[in-house]
Protein backbone atom coordinates (compact mmCIF):
# COMPACT_ATOMS: atom_id res chain seq x y z
CA UNK A 1 0.00 0.00 0.00
CA UNK A 2 1.27 3.57 -0.96
CA UNK A 3 1.52 6.26 1.89
CA UNK A 4 1.18 9.98 1.03
CA UNK A 5 2.89 12.23 3.17
CA UNK A 6 2.37 16.46 3.49
CA UNK A 7 4.20 18.28 5.04
CA UNK A 8 3.78 22.00 4.73
CA UNK A 9 6.95 24.41 6.48
CA UNK A 10 5.14 27.15 7.97
CA UNK A 11 7.51 29.62 7.98
CA UNK A 12 8.78 29.35 4.21
CA UNK A 13 4.56 28.53 2.96
CA UNK A 14 6.74 25.32 0.99
CA UNK A 15 4.54 22.39 0.94
CA UNK A 16 5.84 18.75 0.29
CA UNK A 17 4.15 15.70 -0.76
CA UNK A 18 5.72 11.70 -0.66
CA UNK A 19 4.72 8.72 -1.73
CA UNK A 20 6.08 5.69 -0.40
CA UNK A 21 5.84 2.28 0.14
CA UNK A 22 4.20 1.54 3.73
CA UNK A 23 6.40 -0.30 6.44
CA UNK A 24 6.17 -4.07 7.14
CA UNK A 25 5.36 -2.06 10.69
CA UNK A 26 2.48 -0.11 9.18
CA UNK A 27 1.30 -3.04 7.77
CA UNK A 28 0.62 -5.10 10.49
CA UNK A 29 -0.84 -2.27 12.40
CA UNK A 30 -3.35 -1.52 9.62
CA UNK A 31 -4.22 -5.25 9.08
CA UNK A 32 -4.77 -5.49 12.99
CA UNK A 33 -6.88 -2.61 13.05
CA UNK A 34 -9.10 -3.76 9.91
CA UNK A 35 -9.28 -6.91 11.70
CA UNK A 36 -9.80 -5.44 15.59
CA UNK A 37 -12.77 -3.05 13.52
CA UNK A 38 -14.09 -6.18 11.48
CA UNK A 39 -14.81 -7.74 15.30
CA UNK A 40 -16.58 -4.74 16.64
CA UNK A 41 -18.61 -4.67 13.61
CA UNK A 42 -19.59 -8.20 14.05
CA UNK A 43 -20.57 -7.91 17.35
CA UNK A 44 -22.33 -5.15 16.99
CA UNK A 45 -24.72 -6.88 14.51
CA UNK A 46 -25.16 -9.97 16.30
CA UNK A 47 -26.04 -7.94 19.41
CA UNK A 48 -28.42 -6.52 17.41
CA UNK A 49 -29.90 -9.16 16.10
CA UNK A 50 -30.42 -11.25 20.13
CA UNK A 51 -32.20 -7.74 21.23
CA UNK A 52 -34.18 -7.90 18.08
CA UNK A 53 -34.97 -11.35 19.04
CA UNK A 54 -35.65 -11.13 22.45
CA UNK A 55 -38.28 -8.20 21.63
CA UNK A 56 -39.79 -10.45 19.66
CA UNK A 57 -40.12 -13.41 21.49
CA UNK A 58 -41.54 -10.33 24.29
CA UNK A 59 -43.68 -9.15 21.98
CA UNK A 60 -45.29 -12.81 21.04
CA UNK A 61 -46.30 -12.64 24.82
CA UNK A 62 -47.17 -9.08 24.87
CA UNK A 63 -44.86 -7.68 26.99
CA UNK A 64 -42.80 -4.75 26.67
CA UNK A 65 -39.01 -4.00 28.00
CA UNK A 66 -40.55 -1.46 30.50
CA UNK A 67 -42.95 -5.03 31.77
CA UNK A 68 -39.89 -6.96 32.75
CA UNK A 69 -38.11 -3.87 34.31
CA UNK A 70 -41.44 -3.22 36.42
CA UNK A 71 -41.15 -7.11 36.81
CA UNK A 72 -37.38 -6.38 38.08
CA UNK A 73 -36.15 -8.92 35.55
Amino acid sequence: MKITEKEFNVLTGEETITERDETAAEKKAREASEKQLLLEKTEAELKAQAKAAAEGKLAALGLTTDDLRALGL
